[in-house]
């Protein structure tokens, strides 16, 4: 959040509706390449920990 809110100076709402390839793409382009894709243990821990349908809009 503080890289997409405060480094790129993204709305929230931009930031939010971003993708995690479009953020990389957004950071590589600021700092070049960081580190590759999430595993599939952290990608599925943080599926667990932000399962879908789980914040309310508005």
């Amino acid at each position: 959040m503080a890289f997409g809110l405060g480094v790129l100076r993204l709305a929230p709402a931009d930031f939010w509706t971003m993708t995690p390839r479009e953020l990389q793409a957004a950071a590589e382009g600021v700092y070049g390449r960081l580190v590759g894709p999430p595993t599939r243990a952290a990608l599925d821990a943080l599926m667990r920990a932000h399962p879908d349908g789980s914040h309310t809009d508005g």
